[in-house]
């Protein structure tokens, strides 16, 4: 394995132990929620007005603004210098902010019509629809901070700065049990509550992020143009790209549009199911590809094909090292799980069920949902968006067609089973695009199965107590512990850079 590769590790160690954090608190959140709302109308129409400016975020901000950003940011740094890079980073927030704005009020103006674009079966329910639409014009201006974020964090991405931006959402988290709480001890509308508690949490994070970039050299004081070529030339690559990194949460949008045909309770189900499968993916699927696309973007400026291609397939390998026993243990553990987390106050034993079972169907498509974005990381450094949306738009049909077909006999679970079908098409087909243009695929047939073996050990031990009272929790570690072990024993470096990469990192962070 390769300095560079190495460098990876360390850094997706920082941006995973940072987001570990981060999730912890978003269990303890949902958890807060969970409690407070529970799974009905209210909680429905929430999570719907939420999952809209949620959408743009993963669009924006951590989606193809950063995709496109940080290969175009360390271009210009690179051949223009330091300040030239400034102007442009200031340029790309006047474009942004600007457009975002007008997003928004057309959203607030037009939020009726926007509900039932997403959620057409509200329509049904006048109530549902007129809550929905209220709490959407609350929640949807959170979608300029938090883009003005994703910004950020690939100024400071591009500037090898990796922790603040992972710790950013832990902003968002608290802000939703802060709101949560108040809501639940004032006795007000816990929904409403927690709309405005959004958008208090997006200039949240926005304040957070400015003192690094002012320790990193960095002002938004200065000069910019609104014609910068070099943000003109970012945004022919992003315009593209703003459908094809996002296939994931766009599928989730579609199965809460064909979810608001369903039951009432079938798109809490779905939300809270969604929230633990993003656990490990938030942690090391997005931590590997985030701090593996700046590598990738300066490999191929300076065209460096075979680390370039050495740099994916570690990436990969780092993020199926994580997501195959991630999956084993959520399918074996979905039902203490949900018990466990959310199973009290509102939220009953129809409900753990229900959640339950669309987590085993997520579950199953975890292992792809992670490596998706090294994938089109990779693509993105190549400058080539177009593939990608093609792509992604394939799979975007497949999961509304098996999507339709599977509501009508598996209700919502048959929803999350097509997200997890269309997801592993996308994986499969992006790493053949990318053999044809490297000439090479892009993770070998022994990875899966040095991953897979050792996976699928830990499911069936885990299986095997999750009947107990808890004890199966206080397993987990001993589960992960074994799980690398036998991943070492079967000459899976990747599991040995991980756990000596977060040890040094925790050391530090101990010092």
């Amino acid at each position: 394995m390769n300095a560079e590769s190495r460098h990876i590790a360390r850094r997706a160690a920082t941006v995973g132990g940072a987001t570990l954090v981060s999730r912890i608190l978003g269990f303890i959140r949902d958890l807060i929620t969970a409690f407070t709302l529970g799974a009905g109308l209210f909680a429905d129409a929430f999570f719907v007005a939420f999952r809209i400016p949620n959408l743009l975020r993963s669009l924006f901000a951590e989606g193809s603004l950063t995709l496109a950003f940080i290969p175009a940011f360390s271009r210009v740094r690179a051949e223009e210098g330091e300040e030239r890079a400034r102007e442009m980073a200031r340029a790309v927030l006047a474009w942004l902010v600007s457009i975002l704005a007008g997003i928004t009020l057309l959203a607030m103006v037009f939020a009726p019509q926007l509900t039932a674009l997403i959620a057409p079966g509200f329509e049904r329910n006048p109530e549902l629809l007129a809550t929905t639409a209220s709490l959407l014009r609350i929640c949807f201006p959170y979608i300029i901070f938090i883009s003005g974020v994703g910004l950020c964090m690939g100024i400071l991405n591009a500037l090898d700065h990796f922790f603040a931006p992972a710790m950013a959402p832990c902003i968002l988290n608290i802000g939703f049990i802060t709101f949560a709480l108040i809501g639940w001890r004032l006795n007000l509308n816990v929904a409403y509550c927690l709309a405005w508690g959004v958008l208090a949490s997006g200039l949240g994070q926005w304040l957070f992020q400015q003192p690094y970039l002012a320790r990193m050299g960095f002002s938004w004081r200065g000069p910019w143009r609104w014609f910068d070529p070099a943000v003109l030339r970012m945004g022919r690559l992003m315009l593209p790209s703003v459908f094809g990194s996002a296939v994931y949460q766009v599928n989730l949008l579609l199965g809460t549009l064909l979810a608001s045909f369903l039951p009432t309770g079938s798109i809490s189900y779905l939300y809270y199911a969604d929230r633990l499968v993003q656990f490990p993916v938030g942690v090391f699927g997005l931590a590997v590809s985030t701090a593996a696309l700046p590598s990738l973007s300066r490999l191929c400026a300076e065209g460096k094909i075979d680390e370039f291609m050495s740099v994916i397939r570690s990436s990969l390998r780092l993020s199926l090292t994580i997501s195959l026993p991630a999956m084993a243990g959520l399918i074996a553990l979905s039902t203490p799980l949900i018990t466990l987390l959310f199973g009290r106050g509102a939220f009953g034993p129809g409900a753990i069920q229900s959640t339950s079972a669309a987590l085993m169907a997520y579950g199953l498509g975890l292992p792809a949902i992670a490596l998706v974005r090294p994938l089109v990381g990779a693509f993105y450094a190549l400058e080539d968006t177009r593939t990608p949306v093609f792509v992604a738009t394939l799979c975007v049909a497949v999961n509304i067609l098996l999507g339709w077909a599977l509501m009508h006999t598996l209700a919502h679970v048959g929803l999350a089973l097509a997200v997890s079908v269309a997801s592993a098409l996308n994986v499969a087909l992006l790493s053949c695009l990318l053999r044809r243009r490297l000439g090479a695929w892009p993770m070998r047939l022994s990875t899966w199965l040095k991953c897979g073996a050792p996976s699928l050990v830990i499911g069936l031990l885990a299986y095997a107590t999750s009947g107990t009272r808890l004890v199966w929790a206080l397993l987990i570690p001993v589960w992960a512990a074994l799980y690398f072990f036998l991943a070492r024993a079967l000459g899976l470096d990747e599991a040995r850079l991980l756990v000596d990469a977060l040890a040094r990192r925790l050391r530090r962070r101990t010092k």
